[in-house]
């Protein structure tokens, strides 16, 4: 497994400043600009801009401060997570928000740009929990600094949160500073046969007893837990679960949470159907039984739809639950449909109003969020 992308030593500023130049260049003729790192989010979002104007961020690697006792790293956004969790997991720590990888060149600004988190999220946090700060140019051209590597420095602290899921629309990021945790002492998964509404009534009564969770998901009426902890917490956990009737211990339990983590999953392999993320309170009931399949995370926070059901009928059902449903995969089968949430006139128009101060020529990844932004 090659590390050499990871160090502390490779240089920054040519590599910096080109892309301000390049950036530069953009706002002086007002030319759309694609921001890209692996590639590997494409699929994710509206199309980008048709230009041939890219700003190629996969050479812009390296971790520029690691020192595990402080629980802390600031990395280069052109790093892949491939190689910072392999840097990671050598110190035991981990990303506490588990991202996915959808390819090997996924980048840890695609990452953040993009905003998606896996398995461990409802237990462990958000990438916005995890980001201390940022190195970003703006759409003035210059570079600059929000945040720190350490939750105490709290300056620009909303503005690096912002850089989550904005979809390369506020600006490049150069470099994120980011929580992380220890590597759990150890990890089991416990397999439950249950319908959703079971699983749903499980959930309930898991949230009163404060048991080690750090995933759950429920697909094909099995609910499948995984518990994290020292040997002395599973086991009290775990005399509970053995009260369970049919719980069973899950032997390949890695495999399984890694292709829940990627997308790898069978669930994820249906291409002729809309893939839809139904964001949801986790005290939600059952929603409408479209017709399609269902896989359901984060204690039901985070329900996945593959569906040919209409999309404002989708979206309607997730807003009646309180919640509000995305379209995350299947944006060629449905090409005139929004992949993000409508939202309200006044919530839009502070998007638009943020993006004209952040970005005021508009050449950051125009459309990628929304068509008018």
């Amino acid at each position: 497994m090659a590390l050499n992308i990871i160090s502390t030593t490779i240089p920054d500023r040519d590599m910096s400043v080109a892309l301000q130049q390049q950036v530069q260049s953009s706002i002086d003729l007002r030319s759309p600009l694609v921001i890209r790192g692996g590639g590997s989010k494409s699929f994710y979002g509206r199309a980008s801009a048709e230009t041939s104007n890219i700003l190629e961020m996969r050479h812009h690697v390296g971790v520029t401060d690691y020192d595990p006792s402080e629980l802390a790293i600031t990395v280069r956004a052109g790093t892949r997570l491939e190689d910072l969790e392999a840097l990671l997991e050598s110190k035991q720590q981990i990303l506490a928000f588990e991202p996915p990888q959808f390819a090997p060149n996924s980048t840890i600004g695609g990452v953040v740009a993009a905003g998606i988190s896996g398995p461990r999220r409802a237990f462990s946090g958000s990438i916005r929990d995890a980001i201390l700060g940022v190195d970003m140019i703006n759409g003035d051209g210059k570079i600059v600094h929000f945040g720190g590597q350490v939750m105490k420095n709290v300056a620009g602290y909303d503005m690096s949160r912002l850089m989550v899921r904005s979809m390369g629309t506020l600006g490049v990021i150069l470099s994120v500073s980011l929580r992380v945790l220890p590597k759990p002492e150890k990890e089991i998964t416990v397999v439950i046969d249950a319908s959703q509404e079971e699983s749903l009534a499980y959930y309930k009564q898991w949230r009163m007893q404060h048991l080690p969770l750090t995933a759950t998901v429920w697909y094909d009426d099995k609910l499948t837990v995984r518990l994290s902890g020292t040997d002395i917490t599973l086991g009290v956990a775990m005399q509970y679960f053995e009260s369970l009737p049919a719980a069973v211990l899950l032997d390949n339990a890695t495999m399984f949470w890694q292709s829940i983590r990627h997308h790898q999953h069978p669930f994820f392999s249906e291409v002729t159907k809309p893939l839809w993320r139904l964001s949801l309170p986790a005290s939600a009931p059952v929603v409408a039984r479209f017709e399609g399949n269902l896989l359901t995370e984060w204690s039901g926070g985070q329900r996945w739809v593959s569906s040919n059901a209409p999309a404002n009928i989708i979206r309607s059902v997730a807003g009646r639950h309180g919640g509000y449903a995305t379209l995350f995969t299947g944006q060629k089968l449905l090409p005139e449909v929004p992949p993000f949430p409508i939202l309200a006139p006044e919530l839009f128009a502070l998007h638009k109003s943020l993006k004209r101060k952040l970005d005021p020529q508009g050449i950051f990844n125009p459309g990628r969020l929304y068509r008018d932004l």
